[in-house]
């Protein structure tokens, strides 16, 4: 069984943004563990006192509020958002990041969010759908942080399984998403610093976080499949292969 865990970074309605994100890792059921433990002692290193309590949340950590107002000057707090992205280059066995931007203005004919959330998807369905043509039949179940839509994400994917998007049905997701609290869950924490890392690249032209990351999103040699881009200014950016 994979997971793939999902958060979404920027606002849909905020004319002050540009961009707006969902994106995720995506990890088989044993690796869950493994990279919570990881995040958990690097909480522990930065908080010793009560490290369970320190959320990894990417816009809280590059702004300094809530807990993260006590822990060091801004370039502190960056460094460990790197740290903290850097923890997965632990993980053994296969994994991959999705992401899925899009420049607002390119798409004001269509709902972003519904894009956005067939696109992934679409393409967690491919990524496993690979993995059984190679002999390794595994299922999928996609975990997003309990602030997005429930309900409407929910009927979104039972339609996709049932009636099918535009490229096809979704064949290897076994239910409709779960929704948690992202405090409860380092997975979620961990989905939240993937979308925060594109949409600061993309909005801001900030790569330092990106640059940690870029390599790990599904791909097959040269070919990307797990980053989509939807782009005013040029909208084959980010379109490597088609969905």
């Amino acid at each position: 069984m994979y997971l793939l865990y999902v958060d979404d970074a920027g606002s849909i309605p905020n004319r002050n943004e540009k961009h707006f994100v969902l994106a995720g890792i995506a990890v088989f059921e044993r690796q869950v563990y493994h990279l919570d433990v990881l995040m958990n002692d690097l909480a522990a290193s930065i908080l010793p006192e009560e490290p369970r309590h320190l959320e990894f949340h990417a816009n809280e950590m590059q702004s300094g509020r809530n807990r993260w107002r006590r822990l060091g000057s801004r370039e502190v707090r960056r460094s460990y958002l790197c740290d903290a992205l850097k923890t997965s280059e632990s993980l053994k066995g296969q994994w991959a990041l999705f992401g899925i931007v899009v420049e607002k203005a390119a798409m004001q004919d269509e709902d972003v969010m519904e894009y956005c959330f067939e696109q992934l998807c679409s393409r967690f369905d491919r990524f496993l759908g690979r993995m059984h043509r190679r002999s390794n039949t595994q299922r999928g179940i996609i975990i997003m942080d309990e602030s997005t839509k429930e309900t409407r994400l929910q009927a979104l994917a039972l339609n996709f399984r049932t009636h099918g998007h535009r490229w096809g049905k979704l064949r290897n997701l076994v239910d409709v998403p779960f929704f948690v609290d992202s405090k409860a869950t380092r997975l979620v924490q961990y989905a939240d610093m993937v979308a925060y890392a594109l949409w600061r690249a993309y909005e801001h032209q900030d790569h330092q976080f990106l640059d940690l990351i870029k390599l790990r999103f599904d791909r097959i040699g040269e070919v990307i499949h797990g980053l989509h881009v939807v782009s005013l200014s040029d909208p084959d950016l980010g379109r490597i292969v088609s969905p």
